[in-house]
């Protein structure tokens, strides 16, 4: 399931809609980091003027877990971080915690929910202290996922 999310983040930072789309099942569910919700069959579309549009920042992240929800579907749970175009450092206002729910369909596995939360951490900077830090390794190394 790593592989899954570290393609689909990858698909994210080379701003290619169908690449992304691509690993959602038609029945799955993308909710954007403003809430927007997106179904898996509507997701090319969604992105496909955002990357057009828009200069996207690309993502660094962090699995802090994955585990089996039965026989046929895995759920990660990971912290991610965005580096902005023509910068090096990570942007603390964008700092997420994103839930990926994979399922097996056929001889392949889809994904089915993807959430990207805000990581605000209100009141609590010590916790947006250690968000941030856990994803130095990865920025550092010029990694997308560790």
């Amino acid at each position: 399931m790593r592989d899954v999310y570290e393609r689909l983040l990858t698909a994210w930072n080379e701003r290619d809609a169908s690449a992304f789309a691509e690993l959602f099942a038609p029945d799955g569910l993308m909710i954007g980091f403003d809430g927007s919700q997106v179904p898996g069959t509507g997701i090319e579309a969604h992105l496909a003027p955002i990357f057009t549009d828009h200069p996207t920042a690309r993502y660094v992240a962090k699995v802090k877990s994955v585990r089996p929800i039965g026989d046929d579907a895995v759920l990660l749970h990971a912290i991610a971080g965005m580096v902005a175009p023509g910068r090096h450092d990570l942007t603390p206002a964008v700092n997420a915690v994103q839930t990926l729910v994979v399922e097996r369909r056929g001889d392949g596995w889809a994904i089915v929910l993807f959430q990207n939360t805000p990581a605000k951490y209100h009141s609590r900077p010590d916790l947006a202290a250690v968000h941030q830090s856990e994803l130095l390794p990865a920025l550092m190394d010029g990694a997308t996922v560790i």
